[in-house]
C-alpha cells in the first residue's frame, strides 16, 4: 500500500481555484464559440408547395408562408396579380412585409423597401428580393423556384 499524502489547505484551495477557473473559461468561451461557428443547416430541397388557397387572400393583401426553411411572401396587388418573393431582405435576413397603403414591401429593420417586383426602391437592401413563380390550380395557389 501506497501511503497516503495530505494535501496543505493553500495546495487545496490553489486546486479548487484553477479548476473554477478553467470551468468560468469553459462556461464563456462555449457560448461564443457557437454564436461564431453556428451549426449547419440542412437547407430544404423544396422546390413548390401550396401557399394559400383562391378565396384565403382578398385584393391588396398579402400572407406570409413558409417555402421550405424560409419565409415567403404572397402577396395578390392592388390590380388581383399574385406574385411570391422570398420574405428575407437582402440587406440583413430580417422578415419583410407588404404594406397595402402604399403598395410596397418594408423591411422593419431598417426601413427598407421594395416595389411589387421585388426590386429596391429605398434604404439599405443591396439586391432585390427573390422572385418565385406564382401557378394557380384548382383552388390551390402553388408558389415554386424558378427553373
Amino acid at each position: 500500500m501506497c501511503p497516503r499524502q495530505r494535501i496543505s489547505r493553500r495546495e487545496f484551495l490553489r486546486y479548487l481555484l484553477k479548476s473554477g477557473g478553467v470551468a468560468f473559461l469553459g462556461a464563456a468561451i462555449y457560448p461564443i464559440a457557437r454564436y461564431l461557428y453556428p451549426p449547419r443547416g440542412v437547407e430544404s430541397s423544396v422546390s413548390t408547395v401550396v401557399a394559400a388557397t383562391l378565396g384565403e387572400l382578398a385584393v391588396n393583401t398579402a400572407k406570409i408562408f413558409r417555402f421550405g426553411s424560409r419565409p415567403g411572401l404572397l402577396i395578390n396587388t392592388p390590380q388581383g396579380e399574385l406574385k411570391a418573393f422570398s420574405a428575407v431582405c437582402t440587406h440583413l435576413n430580417c422578415t419583410v412585409q407588404y404594406e397595402p397603403d402604399n403598395s410596397l414591401i418594408w423591411c422593419a429593420c431598417h426601413n427598407g423597401k421594395y416595389d411589387l417586383n421585388g426590386q429596391v426602391i429605398s434604404g439599405p437592401p443591396p439586391r432585390p428580393l427573390e422572385a418565385y413563380q406564382v401557378n394557380v390550380r384548382g383552388e390551390e395557389i402553388l408558389v415554386s423556384k424558378p427553373a
